[in-house]
């Protein structure tokens, strides 16, 4: 992998790393581990079923028995079952009343040790508590709001849950502008206590469906499990910017088989990018994933 950091901006990037090590060392991750990270999708009551037959034949897995509930602060009621892979984790809603605001513009949900002491991280590396906590029926959720709009769920059970690893983490794919892309780094960094894994300031946009431009590529690690930070102009065809989240397998072209093959449909043809092979498919019901396969450097 090839950087483009400058020696001043190389120092600065070190000294970062050392704040964000020295705030570590005085107080503890929130965080448990990436298996407690479940994607947040919401499709409609019809396809429900279409989409967890798909997704879970694309992946392998089981479902939890499916639940009609208030999940809620507010009047509400929806179908909720967690599709659990070797690769990611779904939380599935199909709600039968309209979706209040601002949920299901939520990416994700990431369990947490404790909710107010998550909370109050949150706030102090720059998010927004848009949702103030609530009791749902098995714990207690609320929902932030990072720069450059990211919503993220942060949720609490009252039992601990006690999943197995995943084989692979999945990661989150965060897209963000300029303007807005440091202050989200250095915010998430912090809050996760996690670490910039790669910075690539020049990538080859074709791999959001630009060709041609350049545009910046940022990976992260945490307990919570693995993110990407792409930094664009907005000029994104479809579905990029739709996909919230990867899943790392083995065979990518065995998995889109079993994707199209169990109804979904494949929106982006797998295409070579640094370090991997990737496509992008979209499941009955509307969700948009992207499915990558990890690729030896020559």
């Amino acid at each position: 992998m090839k950087h483009s950091l400058k020696p001043l901006s190389l120092a600065l990037a070190l000294g970062l790393t050392a704040s964000l090590s020295a705030h570590a060392a005085t107080s503890s991750s929130v965080a448990v581990a990436p298996q407690y990270d479940t994607s947040h999708v919401y499709v409609a009551p019809t396809d429900v079923d279409a989409f967890v037959k798909s997704f879970l034949a694309t992946f392998g897995g089981k479902s939890t028995p499916q639940v009609v509930v208030n999940v809620l602060p507010v009047p509400s009621s929806t179908t909720s079952q967690l599709l659990q892979t070797p690769v990611g984790t779904v939380s599935l809603f199909g709600f039968t009343t309209p979706v209040p605001y601002p949920f299901g513009a939520e990416r994700n949900g990431y369990l947490v040790k404790d909710l107010n002491v998550a909370l109050a991280e949150a706030k102090k590396h720059g998010a927004d508590v848009i949702v103030h906590d609530f009791p749902d029926p098995i714990g207690r959720d609320a929902v932030v709001q990072w720069p450059g709009g990211v919503n993220m769920q942060l949720y609490w059970h009252t039992k601990t849950p006690d999943y197995a690893p995943f084989q692979t983490v999945p990661e989150n794919r965060v897209y963000l502008s300029e303007q807005r892309a440091e202050a989200f780094i250095k915010g998430f960094v912090g809050f996760s206590h996690g670490k910039v894994v790669a910075d690539e300031k020049r990538l080859d946009g074709a791999v959001v469906g630009e060709p041609g431009k350049a545009i910046r590529r940022v990976k992260l690690e945490s307990d919570f499990g693995k993110m990407v930070v792409f930094v664009t102009d907005g000029h994104l065809p479809y579905p990029y910017g739709r996909e919230t989240t990867g899943y790392e397998v083995s065979d990518l072209a065995a998995t889109v088989a079993k994707a199209e093959s169990s109804g979904a449909r494949l929106v982006v043809e797998p295409k070579a990018e640094p370090g991997r092979q990737s496509a992008i498919v979209e499941f009955p019901g509307g969700y948009v994933a992207e499915i990558h396969q990890p690729i030896a450097a020559k």
